[in-house]
């Protein structure tokens, strides 16, 4: 299937690493020139580099931390001069919530709240603000928020409470901006193949004493018993990011490999 995504223009925040990059790479492999946002300089310069090498499309790094709004606006601008327009904006930068966060009642302080909402929600809604008007000018755009299968499991209070308010932000955004020509979907990962999974994987094996096959099978809990990849996850959203795409909007894509017992309707 010819998904018409040459020469198209892309953002992905949060694209230096995980399934952003992989996002990234898949979008390129479709002839997309992309734009790398992510905070560390030297990262995203090199991943952009990777990017026009392997792909022959345009590439750019820009240092950027989303919760710093005058920063965003600066990149996108900078975007806009240098591709001549955007037409897709992924939004991928986020904290892994597993990095230290707390679970219970007690320990989710109000600058644990707010510290992820600053970062994922808030973060994609400054993005999608900056990047809208131009998509509005065209009359044709994707927005692709990347939440979480947190935002159907009670597994934490602020977590739960982060990959909800995505979604909640994306249909906002769906129904405002779809008379436009904006397609607005978010996609929920579950636990998924990235650098960060294999290290831990790795980490397991050597202090139970299970092989790495062991590991995975006790963290592959979903329907098909296996880890998605960060590239599986990137062919969905590349599908997202096209054309072909128009029939869906404001809506919710699980790419975790199935849930069992629940029924989403």
């Amino acid at each position: 299937m010819d998904l018409h995504l040459s020469g198209k223009r892309a953002i992905v925040a949060g694209g230096s690493k995980g399934i952003g990059l992989a996002i990234a790479r898949g979008l390129a492999a479709e002839g997309v020139d992309v734009a790398i946002l992510a905070r560390t300089e030297s990262t995203v310069v090199d991943v952009a580099r990777d990017l026009a090498s392997e792909f022959g499309v345009r590439a750019v790094g820009i240092a950027t931390d989303t919760r710093d709004d005058d920063a965003v606006q600066a990149s996108v601008r900078r975007v806009v001069e240098e591709f001549g327009g955007v037409d897709i904006l992924v939004n991928s930068a986020a904290t892994p919530f597993s990095a230290g966060r707390s679970f219970d009642l007690e320990a989710t302080s109000d600058d644990v709240v707010r510290g992820e909402l600053d970062v994922k929600v808030l973060g994609y809604l400054r993005t999608a603000r900056a990047v809208a008007p131009y998509l509005i000018d065209q009359g044709w755009g994707r927005i692709i928020n990347i939440s979480g299968l947190g935002a159907r499991q009670a597994t934490s209070i602020a977590h739960t409470i982060r990959n909800v308010s995505v979604s909640a932000l994306t249909k906002n955004l769906a129904d405002e901006l779809g008379p436009k020509g904006i397609n607005v979907t978010v996609v929920h990962p579950g636990v998924t193949r990235t650098e960060r999974l294999t290290a831990r994987i790795a980490r397991e094996s050597e202090e139970s004493g299970r092989s790495p096959a062991q590991v995975e099978e006790g963290i592959a809990t979903n329907s098909i018993h296996r880890i998605i990849d960060a590239e599986e996850v990137a062919d969905v959203v590349t599908f997202l990011a096209s054309p072909r795409s128009i029939a869906i909007t404001g809506d919710a894509v699980a790419v975790g490999g199935g849930v069992p017992g629940p029924v989403y309707y």
